[in-house]
């Protein structure tokens, strides 16, 4: 059962330790993961709101986001910082999504793409509350449908699972990914080939899309992801 969330954010005592930089954007707080909120006393999925001084920090779940996990289980090089544009696939309701905003800023923009009509209207919800998310209803199997006004982007993020993760992602890189530019994919082994040992997916998925990024890290995601791996790579 998780810990029942106070109704306002938690105040710092001047013995416990101050916000620490782990990544431009991207902080420890109290030893756990956290960004600072772009949208000062708003939750997205009931996570903890930590002030200090003028600063509110929302902390980061690592069972409810991919991307925390990675970074908690050693991502040497983040690529979301200040002022990047970052396109991403499979949005869901916003809940990583809300902390690539918090992490851009304002100088950012995060282009969220999402299938499902459910997920997308609570991601417009969020979205509402954060001028650099942009929420897109779309088919990330269709690059072409909501090309116009996203241009070329430094890092694309994407967790769909989908068979075809590995053609998502090639179309997304050749239509939007900046040369130089940066891949990160949480691939979901079963969602791929339920019948096959998770390793063998995750090496031929490698290997497809090693014709778009040079892959540089490879994560297993478990305990908080199973059957998952992320990886990060630079645009070839």
């Amino acid at each position: 059962m998780r810990e029942q969330i106070p109704p306002g954010p938690l105040l710092f005592s001047k013995d416990e330790k101050m916000a620490e930089e782990k990544f431009p954007g991207v902080f420890l707080v109290g030893g756990r993961l956290a960004t600072r909120n772009l949208a000062l006393g708003f939750r997205v999925y009931g996570e903890k709101l930590v002030q200090e001084g003028e600063a509110e920090y929302r902390l980061w779940d690592l069972y409810r986001s991919k991307l925390a996990a990675a970074l908690h289980k050693g991502l040497k090089e983040m690529p979301i910082k200040p002022g990047a544009s970052v396109l991403y696939l499979g949005a869901a309701s916003g809940t990583t999504a809300s902390h690539v905003s918090d992490i851009v800023g304002e100088s950012g923009a995060v282009y969220c793409v999402e299938f499902a009509q459910r997920s997308a209207r609570d991601l417009i919800s969020v979205c509402e509350k954060r001028q650099n998310m942009l929420p897109i209803m779309g088919d990330a199997r269709l690059p072409q449908e909501y090309s116009e006004g996203i241009g070329k982007v430094d890092v694309i993020y994407q967790d769909v699972a989908q068979p075809d993760q590995d053609e998502i992602f090639i179309r997304n890189s050749s239509a939007f990914l900046k040369n130089g530019g940066w891949g990160m994919i949480a691939i979901k082994s079963q969602s791929i080939d339920v019948t096959r040992q998770p390793k063998k997916v995750f090496d031929e998925f490698v290997a497809r899309v090693g014709s778009e990024i040079d892959v540089k890290q490879e994560i297993e995601l478990s305990p908080y992801d199973l059957d998952h791996l992320f990886i990060s790579g630079k645009k070839k």
